[in-house]
């Protein structure tokens, strides 16, 4: 914009044409073109924005010069593009160039400077500017900017970024890290090479994770850098969860007295969190260290640290014990070995194309440079001899590695398009020469891979980012008692951490709580805080729930318990009343007796069959009336065996028949008796039906109902067994049992005996219709006996039977109760009825001898004058009478 006349400035109106039209920038021009600027011919020409300069005072622009975050990495973009211009490989017979400008680490600043990368696509209108003698200006031709190598600071590349995206100029930054950067629809043409601070949290929280830490808490430095990383690691902490934050305190910008010790003391309100996140800069971390170790808090805090703790030393000199154990992350980063030679090689003479590095060379070397010389003072006067390296200490800038990385990215993007559109064409082809399309240029940028100058791979993801790639260090003292940082894993989008190289102040290495809450035992669920969801209450699963999942407790299905760590669910056991248990033992005991007897009165009958005795009692209803009392002795076994539908069907028939057996047999004996003195009061006929045939066929008849009522039953419903889980359902479930029953209910039983009951009672009726019958003569007296007596153990049964139906015990008692009083029943039946029979038999035979017969009419004529015969049936052997009366009766009703 140099005007060929006598004006020093001029200005110049630029009309912008932008997509929503047009605006007019009007802004005062320099005639000096490149005083703060280098420029380097070429084919190809790059932008570079780099921070020279500090930030000035009020009123200047640009402060005091920055040795190595300017003059570095701005040395570094010139020697890779030297690089790059001799490498036969890349962009072969293709020169690049570059327009380098200082950005005084002023945003607005940049901006203004960044206008001069965009001047060629702006379009010009000259025709109300003339010069001194009235001739129009002459334009010089602007160099053409196809990208952009910068900026440093995140808040200038996103000023820059704003204006380059309008003219699709691709942007590559080689320090900018903010995680907005990463928006893509609004910095769509922003790259960087170095990984931004989402990536640098995201590391963090793997850590974090790593640690099985649940619970910490946050702390930045007021600004862009510490703010907007806690707000990136909190941001990530919501989006996958398991990791909340007590507290998020920022450090002031300008700290008042005794900020720091409140900050602890804030810190130590949630004292679980022990694990501190920290974005802070290096004067705040060194401060708050301090602060930790005046309260006496040395060992309680476990530091995560940001890249601006990294591997510095100047914020733990002193205070080594209070920041040991601190873990810290720094994005991996190699020192260029060909740059060092190449800079230390720089001199006055050799280096005229850095406009700055006169300056570099009075700040490096503490000298001036004659009388233009920009250092004030009576400095010693620079000879030009001196030497980088020797004469001044040098250390290459962190960043220098990521400079040249960028500077080659954008190579390859170039190398990449002119392969494609000038395939075989030595140099520039038109296609490339005329325009370079910034949006194609972009994409070829995003599809570039290749190693980068520390040999580590270069690559971008679809919104411009380099992969994060960090170092993973913690602070150690060692035995001797010495202090260092130890790389301890990395971070390559995936954590690697070496637990084992960690080491804690205690010594103990187990890794050290950050937790709000210790974590539940087995079979207890976590009721969580409302709001807090990393802090919780444990509560055990009571009963028979089992833990389902981590917050909740689930009921096992009826025929299942919970284990024993109360996780999951286990069949609940099955018990039936075992052979050798006491329940069994007593009422098997007493069986055995019974049968015992019964087999020998049996075996005694068949035995003594035709004599007096046995012909008196009536054979055949004897028979009857001993297998019932032998089946009452018999079902013991059956109720106490394993339960199977055999042996459940057997219950169902043999339960009821040994009693109806006895008490039908019983029933037609005191009808029989009760109706032959009723006929004999009225007349000297024989009643009806009074022979052993008729008395048979009315006991079985009356046995087939009860068959018959079973038979029902078996249609009705089929037996089978059944787990009854309820029976023994205790309070705790490892009391619990299933027990193996039969499938008779309380009141199919209750059915099942009840006609055997009513046929006892009916017989009891008779028995005491019968009372008067004279002792000497009949068995009413005993049947009598014997029916009073079975009538209070089946009253005394139902009590005991159903008032234990709720108890843990019920199949025991209502099982061994039950057997009990059939077996006792049949005792008294046979005690009463037999044993004395038995003794006459075979202790007294001579008592067992025929009388002579008597008439029918004699006999009961006899019972019926009671009152004269009991003196004189005394006198008589005993049974004589009796044994007269149904020896005739027999005789009778044959």
């Amino acid at each position: 914009r140099v005007c060929i006349c006598d004006s020093v400035f001029w200005f110049a109106r630029l009309h912008l044409r932008l997509a929503h039209g047009w605006f007019t920038l009007v802004y005062p021009q320099a005639a000096p073109e490149y005083a703060h600027s280098i420029r380097l011919d070429g084919d190809i020409i790059l932008g570079g924005l780099f921070p020279v300069h500090s930030r000035g005072d009020r009123g200047t622009p640009c402060g005091e010069l920055k040795k190595e975050k300017g003059i570095h990495r701005l040395e570094a973009m010139m020697f890779a593009i030297d690089l790059i211009n001799k490498d036969p490989e890349l962009l072969p017979n293709i020169t690049l160039g570059a327009r380098i400008l200082d950005t005084c680490s002023r945003d607005t600043y940049a901006l203004e400077q960044s206008l001069t990368f965009v001047q060629a696509l702006i379009e010009r209108d000259g025709s109300d500017v003339r010069c001194a003698n009235g001739d129009p200006p002459i334009f010089t031709k602007p160099d053409k900017i196809v990208g952009v190598i910068g900026a440093a600071a995140s808040s200038v590349s996103i000023m820059v970024a704003n204006i380059l995206r309008l003219f699709k100029i691709p942007q590559i930054s080689y320090a900018s890290t903010a995680p907005e950067l990463s928006d893509n629809t609004r910095y769509d043409f922003f790259s960087r090479v170095v990984p931004p601070d989402s990536y640098q949290a995201q590391a963090m929280m793997d850590i974090v994770t790593a640690m099985e830490w649940n619970y910490v808490s946050t702390l930045a430095s007021e600004g862009n850098y510490g703010e907007s990383g806690v707000e990136a690691f909190i941001q990530i902490s919501r989006e996958t969860g398991g990791v909340c934050i007590a507290q998020s305190l920022k450090i002031p910008r300008e700290p008042r007295p005794g900020e720091f010790d409140k900050i602890i003391r804030r810190l130590l309100e949630t004292s679980n969190a022990r694990a501190i996140i920290m974005f802070a800069n290096e004067d705040d971390i060194r401060r708050v260290l301090d602060a930790a170790k005046r309260n006496n808090q040395t060992g309680h805090f476990l530091w995560v640290g940001s890249d601006s703790w990294g591997s510095k030393i100047s914020p733990v000199i002193g205070q080594e014990r209070v920041a040991e154990g601190a873990i810290t992350i720094l994005p991996k980063r190699a020192s260029v070995d060909a740059f060092d030679r190449y800079f230390r090689s720089r001199s006055l003479s050799n280096n005229r194309r850095n406009v700055w590095f006169a300056e570099f060379w009075e700040e490096n070397f503490n000298c001036k440079l004659g009388m233009h010389g920009k250092r004030p003072g009576s400095l010693k006067k620079c000879t030009g001899l001196e030497k980088v390296g020797r004469d001044s200490s040098y250390e290459q800038e962190g960043k220098v590695q990521f400079v040249m990385d960028a500077v080659y990215a954008m190579a390859h993007a170039l190398h990449r398009m002119h392969r494609e559109l000038c395939y075989g064409y030595p140099g520039l082809c038109p296609r490339m020469a005329n325009n370079i399309d910034g949006k194609e240029l972009l994409g070829h940028i995003r599809a570039v891979s290749f190693n980068g100058s520390a040999g580590t791979p270069v690559v971008f993801n679809e919104n411009g980012d380099a992969p994060g790639r960090y170092d993973i260090f913690q602070y150690q003292i060692t035995n001797r008692s010495t202090a260092e940082y130890r790389v301890i894993g990395s971070w390559t989008n995936k954590l690697h951490l070496k637990v084992e190289a960690m080491r804690w102040r205690t010594g103990d290495p187990s890794l050290p709580a950050s937790v709000c809450s210790i974590p539940c035992r087995a079979g207890e669920r976590k009721k969580v805080v409302k709001g807090v969801p990393c802090c919780w209450h444990c509560e055990r699963c009571e009963g028979y729930h089992y833990q389902a999942s981590e917050f909740t407790c689930e009921l096992c299905p009826y025929e299942m318990r919970p284990d024993v760590n109360r996780t999951g669910c286990v069949p609940i056991p099955i018990i039936k009343l075992e052979w050798h248990s006491p329940w069994a033992i007593v009422p098997v005991f007493i069986s055995m007796l019974g049968i015992i007897a019964t087999s020998f009165v049996i075996v005694t009958f068949v035995r003594y069959n035709d004599t007096p005795i046995v012909r008196a009692s009536g054979r055949e209803m004897s028979y009857v009336l001993l297998t019932g009392i032998f089946l009452c002795y018999a079902i013991t076994f059956l109720m106490i065996a394993t339960p199977d539908v055999g042996v459940c069907s057997f219950r169902r028939i043999f339960l009821g028949l040994g009693m109806c057996f006895s008490y039908a047999a019983l029933l037609t004996k005191t009808n029989r008796i009760h109706r032959i003195f009723e006929q004999g009061k009225k007349s000297v006929t024989a009643p009806r039906f009074i022979s052993p045939a008729s008395q048979l066929v009315i006991t079985f008849s009356l046995i087939s109902v009860q068959l018959l009522g079973v038979f029902v039953w078996f249609a009705v419903d089929p037996p089978h067994t059944v787990v009854d889980y309820g029976e023994q359902r205790t309070q705790d479930p490892t009391s619990a049992r299933g027990v193996l029953k039969c499938d008779i209910s309380d009141l199919s039983l209750i059915c099942s005996l009840g006609y055997s009951i009513l046929l006892m009672v009916t017989c009891t009726v008779y028995a005491i219709k019968t009372r008067g019958v004279p002792e000497t003569f009949n068995e009413a007296k005993p049947i009598g006996f014997t029916m009073y007596t079975t009538c209070i153990i089946w009253l005394a049964f139902i009590p005991i039977f159903f008032g234990t139906s709720q108890s843990a015990e019920r199949m025991y008692i209502q099982t061994t109760t039950l057997t009990i009083s059939l077996s006792l029943s049949a005792s008294v039946s046979l005690g009463m009825l037999y044993m004395p029979k038995v003794y006459i038999i075979l202790f007294h035979p001579e008592q067992n001898v025929p009388k002579r017969k008597r008439s029918f009419k004699a006999i009961v004529t006899a019972a019926t004058m009671s009152g004269k015969l009991t003196q004189k049936g005394g006198d008589r052997p005993n049974g004589e009478v009796k044994t007269e009366l149904c020896e005739s009766m027999e005789t009778n009703s044959e």
